[in-house]
């Protein structure tokens, strides 16, 4: 099958993160065993998804080195938009191709999967690998299964491009992305009685605006990095629970936060200054009021920056193919920075526009794809 035909294939299994992705790896699986290959599964707890990584080796069999071709396969959801046409059938539109995924970023795996009997073709001296992960969308967390079981049988990657949606252009470093949940836990009392309580959402609401201030002195003080749309790291609290009636003081209140971190902002230094307020500020206060006050903290997701090296192999090849020497950074967070954490340079580089990502009607051009095959095409041949 082409580009075309796996792209259709892939849209129309319906990988929102929720759901099972077995259907699309196995479907890619079974196509690469009838190649020769022999792809290799890792599996979530549950064995409800899992990831896929295959080499294909250098013409004297060698499996060691060489370039990693890396996507996730989920998707965010549908709930809520309303598509001009079915989001799981691909629908040519206007010269555009519409579909879930199409562009974030099964139109990339399309791309390197169908370009599999000519990588094959090719008399490449150094292996070629396909890195396809599961649930990236909720916390990037299949991609470390991956990547830990190829450290643990000793496999040597020595590049990766992440085809994550960049216009094919290349981008070389963006934000951290981690994800916490707090718990405040105060006493519930009738309103009337209110000495008699401890009112967790006016707690948490101080806390809440301890993070703001967190984020108002990176505005005002940085660091700063203008190649960013956004300059500088961001938080913000972005949902909010609690109580259970007008006239009862709260006992607990909950709210999710999120901080994107300029790579050299180390995230453990973020999260530790905000537990540093609750345990000088804010415990002290609640505690004032009830002695068994308490604060808890969930880690929900936690992906590292990318700061790619000029000076890597992998980083000059990349603009050497897309002949871009342009400096991209971006706001958004991909499996990148965990593949450099795992001491695998890496480069982000695939078809469509991040502006199409998650969007009702997502689409991605037909000229997208041949640029990426093509640009595939001259990876292998390096080689």
């Amino acid at each position: 099958m082409n580009t075309l035909d796996w792209l259709t294939a892939l849209a129309a299994i319906d990988t929102t993160s929720r759901n099972a992705n077995l259907g699309l790896i196995e479907t890619v699986r079974d196509d690469l065993r009838r190649q020769g290959l022999d792809p290799r599964l890792t599996h979530n707890a549950e064995g409800t998804k899992a990831n896929l990584f295959c080499t294909l080796p250098a013409r004297d069999g060698g499996t060691q080195g060489g370039i990693a071709l890396s996507g996730h396969t989920d998707t965010v959801p549908v709930d809520g938009q309303d598509w001009t046409s079915d989001p799981f059938k691909l629908t040519e539109r206007g010269g555009k191709l519409y579909a879930r995924g199409s562009c974030d970023m099964k139109g990339f795996i399309a791309c390197a999967v169908g370009m599999v009997p000519e990588f094959l073709a090719t008399p490449r001296a150094r292996p070629l690998h396909l890195a396809f992960s599961y649930d990236e969308e909720i916390a990037c967390i299949g991609a470390p299964v991956m990547l830990a079981d190829l450290q643990a049988r000793g496999v040597r990657v020595d590049g990766c491009i992440v085809g994550e949606p960049t216009s094919m252009k290349p981008v070389v470093a963006h934000k951290g992305l981690n994800a916490w949940r707090c718990r405040v836990h105060g006493k519930a009392a009738h309103s009337s009685l209110t000495p008699r309580g401890c009112n967790a959402i006016e707690h948490a609401a101080r806390l809440i605006c301890a993070i703001r201030d967190v984020a108002e002195a990176w505005r005002a003080e940085g660091p700063f990095d203008d190649c960013y749309d956004v300059p500088y790291s961001t938080i913000t609290t972005n949902m909010v629970s609690g109580g259970i009636a007008m006239n009862t003081i709260a006992q607990l209140c909950e709210f999710t936060y999120e901080f994107r971190n300029l790579p050299v902002v180390p995230p453990a230094e973020v999260q530790a200054r905000i537990e540093a307020y609750v345990q000088g500020e804010l415990l002290p206060r609640m505690r004032s009021e009830y002695a068994e006050a308490r604060v808890e903290f969930e880690n929900l997701a936690a992906a590292p920056g990318l700061d790619a090296s000029e000076q890597a192999a992998i980083t000059q090849l990349v603009r050497a193919l897309t002949q871009d020497a342009s400096v991209r950074k971006v706001a958004y967070g991909t499996e990148a920075g965990l593949f450099q954490r795992a001491g695998i340079p890496t480069v982000v580089c695939g078809p469509g526009s991040i502006e199409q990502a998650h969007k009702v009607d997502e689409f991605v051009e037909p000229d997208q794809l041949a640029q990426c095959e093509r640009f595939l095409r001259q990876v292998a041949e390096s080689l």
